[in-house]
């Protein structure tokens, strides 16, 4: 569901947090193809590499939540605007606080538990990999959804903020 026109911003916290995001999902990408890459090379080679399918499976999580964060962040997420379009102005407002209210409560709710069971994780490790823990492997849940809470509640603030005659309907 769909929002007020929040213009980007182009200086600020909000502008460095998005650059930075950005930063973080395109240094993903990269490494991602490179360790693929390599581990291609070398199972071509006979020598196939023990720990590169389960990194490569952990980097595509990351960069699955951490992307996340930044569509959130640059209001990417898909949605059917032409619905909320149909709608009276005061009942898409309506509508709009209660989507975000739930889109937040479930990435609290996410960011909560997942800083619950860090604890949990801390004595398992990654099975081709014993050296790095399991719990720095999933912390991407807890801090991702943080990320984005972040982003949807600047979202709703700016939602409220806005006449309901002025909202409209945005790719969300």
């Amino acid at each position: 569901m769909s929002t007020v026109s929040t213009p980007p911003a182009n200086s600020g916290w909000f502008y460095l947090y998005g650059r930075a995001l950005e930063i973080l999902v395109m240094t993903l990408m990269v490494i991602l193809f490179l360790e693929v890459m390599v581990g291609v090379v070398f199972r071509m080679l006979g020598h196939s590499l023990t720990w590169y399918d389960e990194v490569a499976a952990i980097l595509l999580a990351w960069l699955t939540f951490y992307g996340s964060a930044l569509a959130s962040h640059n209001r990417a997420h898909i949605g059917c605007p032409e619905i909320v379009e149909q709608l009276r102005p005061a009942l898409r407002k309506v509508l709009t606080i209660f989507s975000q209210s739930l889109v937040i409560g479930f990435f609290a709710l996410l960011a909560w538990v997942g800083f619950t069971i860090m604890p949990i994780l801390a004595g398992d490790a990654m099975t081709s990999l014993p050296t790095i823990p399991m719990n720095w492997v999933q912390s991407v849940i807890p801090i991702s959804a943080v990320l984005i809470v972040a982003s949807e509640l600047r979202e709703l603030i700016a939602v409220i903020r806005t006449p309901a005659q002025a909202t409209t309907s945005r790719n969300r």
